[in-house]
This record gives C-alpha cells, structure tokens and sequence, in this order.
C-alpha cells in the first residue's frame, strides 16, 4: 500500500533531517529549502550539478535492490562534484514514482540516498515528488570550490592520470545481468551496485592538475572530453592498462565474463573514477597514457602501432540497456 503524497513528504522529511547542517536553515517541508552559504573563503564559487537515473535506462529492478539504487543515483551526480574538485554541500532529489511503487520501496530507496549523503558529509534537503511510468531519481548537488577544474587546458605532453579502479562496474553489469554465480565476481558487482564520488582526489587534483573528468560513460569517451576540448589527441597506453587491469583482478574477472578487460576499461563505465590531464604525478592517481598533438583518441600497443577508438562508451541517444 503507497502513502499519498503529504504523508510521504513527511516520511522523507524525517528520513532526511538537516536540521544541524552548516548552511541549512530550512530543509524538507516547505515550498522551497532556505540556504546560508557558508564557505571556507569567500573566494569559493558555488558548484551545482544535476543527474538523472531512469528505470530501464540507468538501472533494472531485477538487477539492484532500491537501496544500491538510491546509493548509485547519488553518488553519480556527486562524481560530477569530484571532477570539478568540488566538495558537496547540499542536495536536492526530485522522484517520480509508478504505481507500483511501495512505502516499503520508497524507505528503501531513501536509505540509499540518505547513506550515500552521509558518507560524503552532506544534507538532502528538498525535492519533489510526482507519479510517471518508471521510476526516476533525479538528483541535484551543490557544493563548493576555490578553483574549479574544467576539461578544456590539458597540452600536449600532459599525462593522462586516473584515480580509481575502471572497468570493474562495467564487469559487474555483465555479471548482473548474465545471472553469473561466483564468488569471485562479489567484487565487481558490488563497483557497479556501490559506486563511489572520488571527493578526496578530486579536490586533491584542483590547482595541481590542467584538466578533469569523472568517467562515467567509460575511460576512452570520457577522456576523448578533454582531449576535444583542449584541442589535443589522448593515447593510451596497452601496457599501463594491462598493468592495471592485473594489479585489480580485471583480468582474471574478464575470462569469467567473456569480455576483454581492455574493453571494459576503456568502453565500460559507471565505475566514477576520475581523469586528469597533469605534467606531474598526481597522489591516487596512476598513469594511463599521454596527452599529444593531433585530435581523437588511440590506444598505443605493445607493438607500437596505434588503434584508433571510435565510439566507446554510453551514448544515451545511441545505446540501450
């Protein structure tokens, strides 16, 4: 049995209580929250971001629980924060909701979120809710930050530097969605159900790297971001993402698959690792490739030859879940 909306409202009210929170002088429960910015110098800029996730586009109920689902749907839109080297303050969540969605659903999905929030040392603190076809969890972020990183000033010469471990979530779908019982595949389910907003080296990589992405929609598109926008070519190195594909299990866990971890890497996405664009090492971050003169992306084997990459990646106007 679903609760009408006021009664929801007053659910989600409680779930989502800001009432100690830096800055938050009204949260759920009235037409609009009421905000004081309260920045660690006045010379920080605001930062705010809004993601989408939609049942059958981004996620399948048969495939994650509404509390991994309320954990993803936050952390995606808080990876944007982190590839601005930008720290959450607060956030907004707006939810439509069919029919068949329960109170006991909707707790669930809460949790998720209120979780995710938390571990990041931030507040939901308002939203809207309305009755659709699928479920949508459509969340906003605000936060902070003194200089905030763009994708449009890696040169030629710059490393191609990566905080966090890619190809896993995208391992982990496969595995999902193959219905593929291992324990040794425990692991990359969890990257895909359990995604994690690198914050730390986001905020780590401003004024240390020239540019930054979070990958999202897999590491050769996301990083062909930066390169198109900088007006340079990224290659990759064979050898830097054997190297990393062995030191995470990807390749072993590729042969479970029956996926090349290559390709999952550098197609693969939602594991919201983080690139950058930097002359100089980056703590967290591991070497993936070279920045270059030219435009495009390649991928440089261990023959030396080069093979262009054309298309990795989510699209959302070209792929299908």
């Amino acid at each position: 049995m679903r609760s009408g909306e006021f009664a929801t409202i007053l659910r989600l009210k409680e779930r989502f209580r800001s009432d100690n929170a830096a800055g938050i002088l009204l949260g759920i429960g009235d037409d609009a929250a009421v905000l004081e910015h309260v920045a660690a110098k006045a010379s920080h800029k605001l930062v705010w971001t809004i993601d989408e996730q939609v049942e059958k586009t981004h996620f399948r109920r048969d495939l994650a629980g509404w509390i991994d689902i309320g954990w993803r749907s936050f952390m995606a839109a808080a990876s944007d924060l982190a590839a601005m080297g930008a720290e959450p303050w607060c956030a907004l969540s707006a939810l439509s909701l069919p029919a068949d969605f329960e109170d006991e659903d909707l707790d669930a999905l809460a949790r998720g979120q209120q979780a995710a929030a938390l571990r990041l040392g931030t507040s939901i603190v308002g939203g809207n809710l309305t009755r659709g076809e699928v479920v949508t969890v459509t969340t906003t972020l605000l936060g902070t930050a003194e200089k905030p990183m763009l994708r449009n000033a890696a040169q030629a010469g710059d490393g191609i530097w990566v905080a966090g471990r890619v190809g896993l979530a995208a391992a982990g779908l496969f595995a999902l969605e193959r219905r593929l019982h291992d324990d040794r595949l425990d692991g990359v389910k969890e990257a895909w159900l359990r995604p994690w907003a690198r914050i730390g080296e986001g905020r780590h990589a401003a004024g240390r790297a020239k540019a930054l992405v979070d990958v999202s929609d897999g590491l050769a598109q996301d990083v062909g971001h930066i390169a198109e926008a900088s007006g340079v070519r990224a290659v990759f190195d064979e050898g830097a993402l054997r190297e990393h594909a062995k030191r995470t299990g990807l390749d072993s866990i590729g042969e479970l698959v029956l996926v090349d971890p290559l390709e999952l890497m550098l197609a693969g996405g939602e594991d919201y690792a983080l690139a950058a664009a930097s002359e100089v090492p980056l703590e967290g971050f591991w070497r993936a490739g070279t920045f270059v003169e030219g435009q495009g992306v390649a991928l440089k084997r261990t023959t030396g030859r080069e093979r262009e990459l054309f298309e990795l990646g989510f699209d959302h106007f070209r792929s299908r879940m």
